[in-house]
């Protein structure tokens, strides 16, 4: 599905405000490794650039936009977010350093080696709804009723600012025909493609969901909200049951294709990661190489980049995926 490219003056994002957030954003987060695995290339038939995100104290690149948004903060004592795990702890992590209190909703299901880090970085986590989306909800109306701000990923636009500043250093890397990039609620997508669709123009911009979760790719190809009754996916960084319009509104110019991957992909995906790379991923950030291997004629000597965007793995995850 391919999108004319508009002029970018009225986008929500903008290039310099991606670029202050490089600037302020803790170095621990920033410059992360971007290299061709040759081996896994040679495996995919494509040149396989991959940008690794987990090398950090919270194994994700939500501490870029939870970083630039702390930063952007005035006297906040206290805040709220709902996660699946990872912006918990990048929220955590940033709120510690602050000082700022933090209470984060995360559904009973979610991953529990997650909800034992954002608890360790000091959060108090509160266990609501099947999944992420429910969590939220509650979220949502507990902040409203208690007057605390509630951060959310994706619409809070200092998110994908931080996120954006992965396509900054992907713009590095000239003659780049593709990025894969994983899909839950925006923040990731929309910060890196803002930034490289103007610094890269020619550099097509692939969204990657699960096909157990598809709502983000679904309401964009439909131009309208589309909601699901539920997910289905072992990928629950991206496992987006309810869009953000605000995200949807976002990817209109940035967006050129979408791809969704079945389940078996992403552990196949995981596998080739820990075998080839020698890294752990987990499945939200395996989601791109997934859908070289569901589309090996469309990337066959193609120059492709993709986002591993989290490494957080219970034990018994990694024993069963990888």
């Amino acid at each position: 599905m391919e999108h004319e490219i508009r002029p970018f003056s009225n986008h929500r994002l903008t290039l310099e405000r991606i670029r202050k957030a490089k600037e302020i954003i803790d170095p621990v987060f920033i410059n992360t490794p971007q290299y061709n695995c040759e081996p896994l290339s040679q495996l995919l038939g494509c040149e396989t650039i991959l940008k690794i995100e987990t090398l950090n104290p919270i194994r994700s690149f939500k501490g870029r936009g939870a970083d630039f948004l702390l930063s952007q903060q005035r006297d906040q004592k206290r805040l709220m977010c709902a996660s699946a795990g990872n912006f918990g702890q990048a929220m955590a992590y940033a709120c510690r350093k602050k000082g700022v209190k933090l209470t984060v909703y995360a559904s009973v299901n979610a991953n529990p080696y997650k909800i034992e880090r954002m608890r360790g970085l000091g959060a108090e986590v509160v266990l609501f709804g099947a999944d992420f989306d429910s969590a939220k909800e509650e979220a949502k109306a507990q902040a409203k009723k208690s007057g605390i701000a509630m951060i959310e990923d994706g619409l809070a636009v200092e998110t994908c600012e931080g996120a954006g500043t992965i396509g900054l250093e992907l713009a590095e890397l000239k003659k780049l025909d593709a990025v894969l990039i994983p899909l839950g609620n925006g923040a990731l997508f929309n910060g890196v493609a803002r930034a490289l669709k103007e610094l890269s123009p020619t550099t097509k911009m692939i969204a990657v969901q699960a096909a157990g979760a598809p709502a983000m790719i679904d309401s964009w190809k439909a131009n309208k909200l589309i909601i699901n009754d539920t997910i289905q996916t072992i990928a629950d960084g991206i496992g987006v049951r309810i869009p953000i319009q605000e995200a949807l509104n976002d990817m209109k110019d940035l967006a050129d294709e979408g791809i969704v991957v079945k389940e078996d992909t992403i552990v196949h995906a995981m596998k080739l990661l820990y075998l080839y790379a020698g890294l752990v991923c987990e499945p939200s950030g395996a989601v791109g190489v997934a859908a070289i291997l569901e589309n090996k004629s469309k990337f066959e000597g193609k120059r492709i980049a993709t986002i591993l965007c989290g490494g957080n793995l219970t034990e018994s995850q990694i024993k069963d995926w990888l």
